[in-house]
């Protein structure tokens, strides 16, 4: 097996070729895919057509996955379609036409996922598209003066504030779901095992804890901006077979938006994380 990894945007994202589906379960490609994801970020795998079961297996070797119930017959295997039919939670994946890390509001203590595999079953006629940005990269980008600023504020994140959104003016029953997630405050700087840092950017950011909500919004807007800069993204034009792997630590992404009636399918396993935002 001959692995080539070529960098695919100027911040984040790379192309991997050489690996086939019997190779996933080995040892040393796990060990190879970790240091990629820790280099590039994101690993686009194209043409790879994992089976459910394959892909569940694969993430197996580079972590303990999640596997509540998903929508699909296969533990470990989370169905992504706004088509009610085969994911009854579908309108709440409308909050991921926006910019966002996973696992910032667990219902319970977990800590963030560390990886996302996702792979394509159908897509859609037009849009759907997935981006992505380094927000390993965004606190590179500041001056030492804005990291020394930034260093001690703290964010509160909540369901509710990446609902809201798509969907401003909910019913009261809404409300009171979204209000049920409880929310949680996080470090807006993340200093991770590695030494690396981090910022917790997204849709899911409610506002800075001790600032004012005008100031709030517009530093945690301008951050946001300024990392998913059209220069600093990486765009997946999907195509029935892709996989795709990205370090949820320090990458955050969004669909393109598409129509709830869009045949788009994906197939999503999380890899869980063993590392507190702090």
């Amino acid at each position: 097996m001959t692995i080539t990894i070529e960098p695919l945007g100027n911040e984040v994202g790379a192309q991997v070729t050489g690996v086939e589906r019997a190779h996933l379960l080995d040892d040393a490609l796990a060990d190879t895919v970790l240091r990629a994801l820790e280099e590039y970020g994101v690993l686009v795998l194209r043409d790879l057509h994992l089976d459910p079961e394959t892909q569940v297996a694969f993430c197996r070797t580079l972590g303990q996955i999640d596997t509540e119930p998903g929508h699909h017959p296969v533990e470990g295997i989370y169905r992504v379609s706004l088509d009610t039919t085969k994911n009854s939670s579908a309108n709440y994946l409308r909050a991921t036409f926006d910019w966002h890390i996973d696992g910032c509001t667990p219902q319970d203590d977990a800590y963030p996922q560390m990886a996302t595999v996702l792979s394509a079953k159908a897509v859609a006629t037009t849009g759907g598209e997935t981006e992505f940005a380094s927000t390993y990269k965004a606190f590179d980008n500041l001056t030492e003066s804005e990291r020394i600023r930034l260093a001690p504020l703290r964010v509160v994140h909540s369901l509710e504030a990446s609902q809201r959104p798509v969907t401003p003016d909910p019913t009261p029953e809404q409300l009171a779901a979204w209000r049920r997630r409880p929310a949680r405050e996080h470090p807006l700087i993340w200093t991770h095992r590695s030494g690396r840092r981090s910022m917790v950017l997204g849709a899911s950011t409610d506002h800075v804890v001790g600032m004012a909500p005008g100031e709030s919004r517009a530093l945690l807007d301008d951050l946001l901006r300024r990392c998913t800069a059209p220069e600093r993204v990486y765009r997946h034009e999907w195509s029935v077979g892709d996989t795709v792997i990205w370090d949820n630590r320090g990458v955050i992404h969004r669909a393109a938006p598409y129509e709830s009636g869009s045949p788009r399918e994906m197939l999503r396993t999380t890899v869980l994380g063993d590392e507190p935002i702090r």
